[in-house]
């Protein structure tokens, strides 16, 4: 059994804040096994790496012993987060919640261990509650209170509408934690609010508080805004592997610590940190360390085989093909932006028309692919590795 001080190294690991930790350590000194709890509203259907920063979380914890409850909000789902929106949101209908519901099921164990894991939904306790039991739920938390979060007070604050049932996501949010005894609650960072209020009514219903850990939103592929499907900086975990491979390797080499750090379970802090210290040092390329990372990815997400095989293709495609290890990089805004706009921008092509006769004689490539699209468009947030002929090369994110 790890030790007290060692758990809370790994619990915090990659962590944005720990609240309290004094009390973590006391609820682990208890010596039973912790209920750990993650809500997802299934708003969609796919899982991004983005989503499985929380999940390796919980799989960090269940290595220490605890148990994972992995909380499937279709109820809170029908209202609508309002977390950072800044108008009210379409609920979604139940058909679209139970659909996207499963689709969450399904994904989650290439993560989670099966054994260790409950997935619970939490309409089997706000499905009893009646409308009198919703009312002496509101009561437990004021309207001044609500209005602290940051979201809510700028709707307020400028004029926009809050709609009554947007104040229920918290609280019901915040009851799961009841019902489900929860002795911690994992959240990212815009869910501090909802997971402090999960907290108040624990000590209202006579239950020791949880503890509270928020991680970090993960950037998407450009290393800027948050991953996002919309946005096309994301790299889906049911994504193609040969896909993911390229994606992993088109993100800087200052981006790939950090998702190292939020997203490998097979490097610890101590690993990391020694990669990197040799990659600085130019002990090692920093390249090398990107393939570990891919290869890791894929093979949690699809097998160990796939992983070897999408690492052959990749070297086939991009180091045999001679990929410089120093390629110019540029940054281009005003996204979405077209293939021949991009080539002109970076350097790859004197102009656009040269552009699109390069694209005709099939001369560019976009992540090894060739390009025979003249009208395709790179949207913001994507990164990609362009290839104009055999020896021009530039690693491009538009924004």
């Amino acid at each position: 059994m790890t030790n007290i001080s060692e758990a809370v190294q790994v619990i915090k690991r990659g962590c944005d804040e720990l609240l309290l930790e004094s009390e973590l350590k006391e609820k682990l000194a208890s010596g039973r096994p912790l209920r750990i709890k993650a809500g997802f509203d299934p708003t969609a259907p796919d899982l991004h790496l983005g989503h499985t920063v929380l999940l390796n979380k919980m799989r960090q914890l269940q290595d220490l012993g605890h148990e994972a409850m992995f909380l499937i909000g279709d109820f809170t789902g029908m209202i609508g987060d309002p977390t950072g929106k800044n108008a009210t949101r379409k609920p979604l209908t139940r058909d679209e919640v139970i659909d996207n519901a499963r689709s969450y099921e399904q994904q989650i164990f290439k993560i989670l261990a099966p054994e260790k894991t409950l997935v619970m939904f939490n309409s089997s306790w706000m499905n009893e509650m009646n409308a009198a039991g919703l009312v002496s739920l509101a009561a437990k938390h004021t309207v001044a209170r609500m209005l602290e979060r940051d979201d809510f007070h700028k709707r307020y604050t400028g004029g926009q509408p809050i709609a009554i049932h947007e104040f229920l996501y918290p609280l019901i949010q915040g009851y799961d934690s009841v019902a489900m005894k929860a002795d911690m609650e994992l959240g990212g960072t815009d869910q501090k609010f909802n997971l402090l209020v999960g907290r108040e009514l624990q000590k209202h219903y006579g239950q020791t508080p949880q503890v509270v850990l928020t991680m970090p939103i993960l950037e998407g592929l450009d290393g800027v805004q948050k991953m996002s499907k919309s946005l096309g900086n994301y790299i889906g975990i049911a994504e193609d592997p040969r896909e993911m491979f390229g994606k992993v390797m088109s993100i800087s080499d200052d981006l790939m610590w950090r998702y190292f750090e939020l997203l490998s379970l097979e490097k610890s802090s101590a690993d990391i940190s020694a990669m990197r210290e040799k990659a600085v040092a130019g002990g090692e390329n920093p390249r090398t360390y990107k393939v570990q990372l891919a290869q890791e990815l894929i093979a949690r997400f699809h097998s160990r085989k796939v992983a070897d095989e999408a690492l052959q293709e990749f070297e086939a495609r991009f180091r045999q093909g001679a990929i410089p290890d120093d390629i110019a990089e540029f940054t281009l805004s005003g996204g979405p932006l077209g293939i021949a706009q991009v080539l002109k921008q970076a350097n790859l092509t004197s102009s656009t028309s040269e552009a699109l006769r390069m694209i005709e004689q099939g001369g560019v490539k976009l992540n090894g692919e060739k390009v025979s699209d003249k009208a395709l468009v790179l949207v913001a947030g994507e990164a990609v590795v362009l290839q104009v002929g055999k020896r021009k090369f530039a690693r491009v994110t538009v924004v």
